[in-house]
């Protein structure tokens, strides 16, 4: 059912009740998720006794295989032309995930909790990603998604800064932090359910439209190839925290550095999703396609503490400038009808993508050191750009 209330602007940044509240919803989510995501590397090599190589099959492994679950609930968004339902029920697994690491006593299970985790993720991101398009005006969908990820992300900054303050307190027992951060997450659920409008677009039709890849289009399946390559050189953030240590970041501070790489990419988010409407939204993500090649190149030499730092201050910029202007391309690019459907498979040739690149990335780091895996992801992320450079000249691309 349409609710009009759920698209009527707001005084606050020219943004719908809809999208302020899903914003306040990834905080509290984030929240949680970052009070234990820095800490999982450091729990499977040093308490479960995993290699680097194992950190990326987890992580990679549980994005690709949530990656099927985007494409599933995208097209049954666009064939039941519902979105909140799945988002509840993506939210919801990943809460019930997250304590559960407190469980494990072998990296098979984090592996297990992972996947869960991230097949909440699956579920919930392409209808959330199209609920938010819907819930703005066309002029402000750069805005709309930067204001989401600045949200999103100060969340994840917050969420470190709460596991610094814990773990004292807790006598640094990881189980106790990961059973903790239930609360936060256990509260985006229940704030989703009471205050997001589920919005049905005038532009939807009464039948279930067919789907043809010609209906999403040749820029669109071109802006596919150019972020999968993209993605093949992006390693996990578990692999910057891994970097982080082998640099003299002790397990204390860890939280920290990881805060500054969220707050700079929350501060960030925003101004770039107006200046992505500004400017295109092509432009703004190539830059930071360049921003992040560069971070990839002096981290695999950085040596010194407030190097890293400075890196990771950096690394927030190509977030800020590529995580939600992607989204807002997408946008661009397919029509409202099949709009949830364009995010799955968006959301999943990229999450795809990762699994590859993530057990490349570790190969390399056992095997030759994280020199040589940080150069693999700046020469694919160079790639990448080169390849986008090239197909924006293409008369089909016009609109990127």
């Amino acid at each position: 059912m349409e609710s009009d209330e759920a698209k009527k602007p707001t005084r606050v940044f020219g943004l719908s009740r809809n999208v302020l509240t899903m914003g306040g919803v990834s905080f509290l989510n984030d929240l949680s998720s970052d009070m234990v995501f820095p800490f999982i590397p450091i729990f499977l090599t040093s308490v479960l006794g995993a290699g680097a190589t194992f950190v990326g099959a987890v992580e990679g492994g549980a994005d690709a295989a949530a990656s099927i679950v985007k494409v599933i609930s995208g097209r049954l968004s666009d064939r039941w032309k519902i979105r909140k339902p799945l988002v509840v029920a993506g939210y919801s697994l990943s809460a019930i995930a997250k304590p559960l690491l407190a469980l494990a006593v072998a990296p098979w299970h984090v592996l297990g909790v992972r996947f869960a985790d991230r097949v909440g993720k699956g579920l919930r991101e392409a209808p959330r990603d199209a609920l938010i398009s819907f819930s703005a005006e066309k002029k402000d969908i750069g805005r709309a998604f930067g204001f989401h990820r600045a949200a999103d992300t100060f969340g994840a900054a917050l969420g470190p800064l709460v596991a610094f303050l814990i773990l004292p307190f807790i006598g640094n027992n990881l189980r106790t932090l990961f059973m903790l951060s239930f609360i936060a997450s256990l509260a985006a659920v229940l704030v989703l359910q009471i205050f997001v409008r589920e919005v049905k677009n005038v532009e939807e039709k009464a039948t279930k439209p067919v789907l043809k890849f010609k209906f999403l289009g040749v820029p669109f399946l071109i802006f596919l190839v150019v972020s999968a390559v993209f993605s093949l050189g992006k390693a996990s953030e578990a692999f910057l925290l891994l970097r982080a240590g082998g640099v003299g970041v002790t397990l204390m501070y860890l939280p920290l550095v990881y805060m500054l790489y969220t707050i700079v990419f929350a501060l960030s988010s925003g101004p770039a999703g107006i200046l992505s409407d500004r400017i295109g939204h092509r432009n703004t993500f190539m830059v930071g396609m360049l921003i992040f090649s560069t971070t990839y190149f002096f981290l695999a030499s950085v040596v010194t503490v407030a190097g890293l730092l400075m890196l990771f201050a950096v690394y927030g910029f190509y977030s800020a400038f590529t995580d939600g202007v992607g989204r807002a391309i997408v946008a661009d690019l397919v029509g409202e009808e099949y709009r949830a459907t364009a995010y799955g498979m968006y959301n999943a040739i990229t999450g795809i993508a990762l699994l590859p690149g993530s057990l490349i990335f570790g190969i390399l780091w056992d095997r030759f050191g994280p020199a040589m895996s940080f150069y693999y992801g700046a020469s694919l992320g160079i790639a990448a750009f080169v390849i986008f450079l090239f197909l924006r000249m293409k008369d089909g691309l016009k609109k990127i």
